[in-house]
């Protein structure tokens, strides 16, 4: 039985994973800041991704254990006016170390159980919002620089685990109607995490890098 530790697992694309996850027979570790408020079932961790000794004192938790896909999806939108000219800089700061260096600490506390396992796959949830190429508007300032960031460092990332075999990507879940993403998106989170599940079925070493659509396609960094 193959093993996946999610983070923000209480709603939304977290939530959706961790069921479709075990329905299809996985272990599923499931984390979140406040288990005691989150409709879940199974194993649940409390779990806040930016405390460091919170993030450490988990992985010695499960220490031995082999992690065959560490799905980092836990994010924030953080202020939806905070643009250029009133820019919330303690807002940014807060989304930036949620969005980008959090995931970042949680791989690096729990490469060696990743490593362990037969898989050996980190997946880290971003968006197309993150991609320089395809940005052409002058909003979603603070979100967008930290998913950018994010996938810079997940670029590094793929690099240097690369020789011990591990297989790191990126995905675009779509425009999902979450709390994030509001009720008028395109897609609900059964067809999102449905499809990012068909490609991550599928993952292969050499794919280590890419940043792919929920459907399939690759996205232009």
């Amino acid at each position: 039985m193959p093993t996946v530790l999610i983070t923000g697992a209480s709603r939304g694309l977290g939530r959706e994973f961790a069921r479709q996850f075990a329905a299809q027979n996985w272990r599923v570790i499931a984390t979140c800041r406040n288990p005691a408020a989150a409709d879940l079932e199974g194993e649940v961790h409390a779990l806040d991704v930016t405390d460091d000794h919170c993030v450490r004192s988990l992985a010695d938790t499960l220490v031995g254990e082999p992690i065959d896909l560490l799905l980092n999806n836990a994010g924030v939108y953080g202020p939806r006016d905070s643009d250029f000219g009133r820019i919330d800089y303690d807002a940014w700061d807060e989304v930036l170390r949620i969005n980008a260096m959090a995931p970042i600490r949680v791989a690096e506390a729990f490469a060696g159980h990743v490593l362990r396992s037969e898989l050996k796959q980190m997946v880290f949830i971003s968006s197309v919002m993150g991609s320089i190429a395809q940005t052409s508007v002058g909003n979603g300032f603070i979100y967008r620089s930290s998913k950018a960031c994010l996938n810079m460092a997940v670029n590094i990332l793929a690099n240097q685990l690369r020789p011990n075999g591990a297989t790191c990507v990126l995905f675009h879940p779509g425009w999902v109607r979450t709390d994030m993403g509001g009720p008028s998106a395109a897609i609900d989170p059964t067809v999102s995490v449905g499809g990012m599940m068909n490609v991550i079925k599928r993952l292969k070493p050499e794919d280590s890098g890419r940043f792919i659509n929920y459907d399939g396609f690759d996205f232009p960094w």
